[in-house]
């Protein structure tokens, strides 16, 4: 077990990671997108747009004798996801310097795959993962924008895909004085997408 989060639930606190002017997955999207993956022991993940590598941290975390792809396009975020590998002491995160899809093709097929950002692509992506996502596998696209959700939808639907759709909202307190009140973050949609078996 890791020490520096030495228990089997997700949900690391956000101030954990070594963080920079990369986006960050907040510690409730990344608590609720790991539910709906359902990751066990020995999966093969790739976090495509890994930002930080927070959602990578937390799935490494999830599949002890797997492997987690960190794919990033950006070279401070690559940075970062080193560091904060290193921070959890994981070795099973491999970081992948590319945008998506070029940078997949080469990949071990996965059983679950994770999509904060796209760059524009997410129709390559998800053609893409049409192929390579093993049978049974999910795919949880996460999305601030009113755009992605409806885009995603009518990709995967055309891929014959399994979909559920959530949104939620959170509010954290903020300490004023003595007082305190919520605050909200950026509304988030979360897209599970489901390969049918053989």
């Amino acid at each position: 077990m890791n020490n520096n989060w030495p228990f089997k639930t997700p949900g690391i606190p956000d101030d954990m990671f070594i963080r920079g002017s990369v986006p960050m997955t907040k510690e409730e999207v990344r608590a609720l997108a790991m539910s709906k993956a359902r990751l066990t022991s020995g999966q093969t993940v790739w976090d495509v747009g890994a930002g930080t590598g927070s959602l990578s941290i937390e799935a490494a975390l999830q599949v002890p004798k797997g492997k987690v792809y960190a794919i990033e396009r950006v070279s401070e975020g690559i940075k970062l996801i080193k560091q904060n590998k290193e921070k959890f002491s994981l070795d099973n995160i491999e970081i992948v310097y590319g945008s998506a899809p070029e940078v997949l093709s080469n990949l071990p097929n996965p059983d679950r795959v994770f999509i904060g950002g796209s760059g524009g692509h997410l129709k390559e992506i998800l053609q893409l993962l049409a192929q390579k996502l093993l049978p049974l596998g999910r795919i949880i696209i996460m999305a601030i924008t009113l755009e992605t959700p409806a885009q995603a939808v009518e990709i995967l639907q055309a891929l014959k895909f399994k979909i559920e759709i959530s949104q939620f909202f959170v509010a954290r307190a903020v300490g004023i004085n003595n007082l305190h009140l919520m605050k909200g973050l950026n509304p988030v949609y979360i897209i599970t997408a489901e390969k049918g078996g053989n």
